[in-house]
């Protein structure tokens, strides 16, 4: 089966679910599934239920913890380009037919790796694997390389209320 490259990006709620229900649907189908997540390293409720899921779906974190409200350090970095060079040979192993690289379009960003080296990681992929690229603000370049792009625009969210990030629903 051909693969194709798909981003979610945008403002709004949703580009990692989205992808996770993509992983879901691929191992519900008998495909092997890859989840490289950056900038992140807090335990997350998805990595609980995706253990149970651990021979189709594997998950591993490059980042430490979200920096976000902060400058990335050096070993944030050295984190997000040492997985980036990891997931490459992990694509091209064979071993997987879909690929998610979790928030790497904000992880460009913030400079963790640069757009040159996620569209050479992009131009890497194996005609057979399907590859999803997740995180706000992708670059124009990363957009035009792309076979499918998807923007979650908000429109409203409960955060401006002061709602905070709750278990099994933002976490």
């Amino acid at each position: 089966m051909k693969g194709y490259i798909q981003v979610y990006t945008g403002n709004g709620k949703g580009k990692t679910t989205a992808a996770l229900g993509l992983a879901l649907r691929a191992a519900g189908a008998g495909l092997k599934v890859y989840i490289a997540q950056f900038v992140k390293g807090m335990k997350y409720s998805e990595l609980k239920a995706l253990d149970k899921l651990s021979e189709s779906i594997t998950i591993k974190q490059y980042g430490r913890d979200c920096f976000i409200f902060r400058e990335p350090e050096k070993e944030d970095i050295q984190a997000a380009q040492e997985g980036l060079r990891e997931v490459r040979e992990i694509m091209c192993s064979g071993k997987y037919q879909m690929i998610i690289l979790d928030e790497a379009n904000i992880a460009t960003y913030y400079n963790l790796f640069s757009v040159d080296e996620l569209l050479d990681f992009m131009r890497a992929r194996p005609e057979e694997v399907e590859l999803i690229i997740t995180g706000r603000k992708a670059d124009p370049r990363v957009i035009e390389e792309a076979d499918l792009v998807t923007e979650m625009k908000e429109i409203k969210h409960y955060y401006q209320k002061g709602v905070q990030a709750r278990d099994g629903i933002e976490k």
